[in-house]
């Protein structure tokens, strides 16, 4: 029967305490090291100092940071959000504008953005800019040009009322599009029946207009004709018309077709051509 040996594991003097250093330092280090991605900058939390720090922003790649700091990375590239408002216009009719909003975060300045704005700064600063600058520019028109033909004049005035929002704020908004605008059912009725009338009234007038160019013309082409006609007769003197039916009478005698010519017969004393073609 076979005996059972115990086998006794012993490690090196000094190994376990060495294992743990290790753990610890592996640790520190996977807490020390940020990547940070394509189109998103970093600025460090300094936990033992006076928290973000907003002199330097870190780019794109591999960081190495203190354990005890954290970085803070957030997109710096073009972004954009889209958003419902309930407005109103020039005559008080509550309107609902959809939009879209294109921003950039200062890179520089990602720093003083995070620690005066905070992280979510969107919410913060960029949401009541936009919301302001839309009320005020819709409130200075009617439902009909907000729905018809306002709405690059639109996007331009609230573009320059949020840049003038958010000056010195660290954030950019680059573009303003208004996607929609919805208007009460019964309200965008009549205007589009007031459009369609109008597109009617347009097309008729130009019927109209193009109908009298075309008599016009007709009118001119006759005159002309008239005129024509006129000064031909006044030239048509007897003897003029003498001297062409002797050159016509010329050049039939030269014809090889069978004929006879009789010369100064009929009343205006004219040759009479007698024979067969």
């Amino acid at each position: 029967m076979a005996s059972n040996q115990q086998l006794d594991i012993k490690f090196p003097k000094g190994g376990v305490f060495l294992i743990l250093i290790a753990v610890i330092a592996i640790i520190l280090f996977s807490k020390s090291t940020v990547t940070i991605g394509p189109g998103e900058g970093g600025v460090i939390f300094e936990t033992l100092g006076d928290g973000i720090n907003t002199d330097k922003t870190y780019g794109e790649g591999f960081h190495i940071v203190a354990p005890w700091n954290k970085m803070i990375v957030r997109k710096v590239r073009q972004q954009s959000i889209s958003d419902e408002m309930n407005v109103l216009s020039v005559n008080g009719l509550e309107v609902k504008v959809n939009g879209t909003i294109w921003y950039e975060p200062e890179f520089i300045n990602l720093g003083s953005l995070i620690k005066t704005k905070g992280e979510d700064y969107e919410r913060e600063l960029l949401d009541p800019a936009i919301n302001a600058a839309a009320r005020s520019v819709v409130g200075r028109y009617t439902p009909e040009q907000l729905y018809s033909s306002k709405r690059d004049v639109i996007e331009q005035e609230i573009l320059d009322e949020v840049t003038k929002l958010l000056e010195g704020q660290f954030l950019t908004v680059k573009r303003v599009l208004v996607e929609d605008v919805k208007l009460p059912p019964t309200i965008k009725q009549a205007i589009e029946r007031k459009l369609k009338q109008e597109q009617e009234s347009l097309e008729y007038e130009f019927r109209l207009v193009t109908a009298q160019k075309e008599a016009e013309k007709v009118i001119i082409d006759a005159k002309g004709k008239a005129e024509s006609n006129r000064i031909l007769s006044a030239s048509l003197t007897d003897k003029i018309l003498q001297d062409k039916g002797i050159e016509a009478t010329v050049k039939l005698s030269e014809s090889p077709n069978s004929k006879v010519i009789v010369i100064g017969s009929g009343k205006t004393g004219m040759p009479i051509i007698l024979g067969n073609q």
